[in-house]
């Protein structure tokens, strides 16, 4: 199986370089408006577009993959709310667990599902523990899941969490405040969390700004998402991509 974007990732971390990238919902992205974030992006030297959403209402994954596939070698990684939402024109899929949860389902039944059809798909499969974190509103994630997040104030039950997914074989942590969040997640859980584990550390979910995304690459988060401010200012791009890449190896 080939892992050439989580070798990247690996490599990244081990030079501590950190990494952004931008949150494409196909539901939310207007197709005459997806060029410009492209641009953006390519000039902003953004390292990975994740797309994918919690329900996808719309029906043109393949199209907004196959469009930005054909405008940029920025690689694309699915980021799937559920079985359907695979397409083998992206590079990589983040085979999700919600591992904060309780729910067998999104343990692993719809994996299960989806595994004939992921086989065949040729993508690069990174199987990763997904951490919801409460982020001060209700999140689709945790609607559907029937799952309650991770108290934003209890890091020993992300540290254990994120320690479990690890042993049980996970190749990446993601910790999401979720779409829209009012709280995002602190620095001092990503800094317990980064500190515990040796796998790369994915966090998202309500950063809104260049500090945020800074200060928790210097808590220890390895990659930043960020998507649904940048579909209110996509001139965040160049500004949050700075911020993450100004991140350096503290000096020992």
């Amino acid at each position: 199986m080939k892992m050439n974007i989580y070798s990247g990732l690996v490599e990244k971390k081990l030079n501590a370089q950190k990494s952004f990238a931008v949150l494409l919902d196909p539901d939310a992205v207007e197709p005459s408006s997806l060029q410009s974030l492209i641009n953006l992006s390519e000039a902003a030297g953004v390292d990975y577009f994740f797309v994918g959403g919690s329900l996808m209402l719309s029906a043109h994954l393949d199209e907004v993959i196959e469009k930005i596939k054909s405008r940029t070698r920025i690689p694309v990684v699915l980021f799937p709310g559920s079985p359907s939402q695979v397409s083998p024109f992206a590079d990589a899929l983040l085979y999700l667990s919600l591992i904060s949860g309780r729910n067998p389902e999104l343990l692993i039944g719809q994996h299960v599902v989806s595994a004939p059809f992921v086989k065949r798909s040729g993508l690069e499969v990174m199987p990763t523990g997904y951490i919801v974190v409460d982020g001060g509103a209700p999140t689709t994630v945790s609607y559907i899941s029937n799952a309650a997040p991770v108290p934003s104030d209890k890091n020993d039950i992300a540290v254990c969490t994120a320690m479990a997914g690890e042993m049980l074989g996970m190749r990446l942590i993601y910790m999401d405040a979720g779409s829209g969040a009012r709280i995002p997640i602190t620095e001092s859980m990503i800094r317990a969390v980064a500190q515990n584990i040796e796998v790369p550390l994915i966090v998202g979910g309500g950063i809104t700004d260049p500090e945020k995304a800074y200060l928790n690459c210097k808590a220890g988060a390895d990659v930043i998402v960020v998507g649904n401010a940048i579909e209110k200012a996509p001139s965040l791009i160049k500004e949050i991509s700075d911020a993450v890449h100004s991140v350096k190896r503290e000096a020992v």
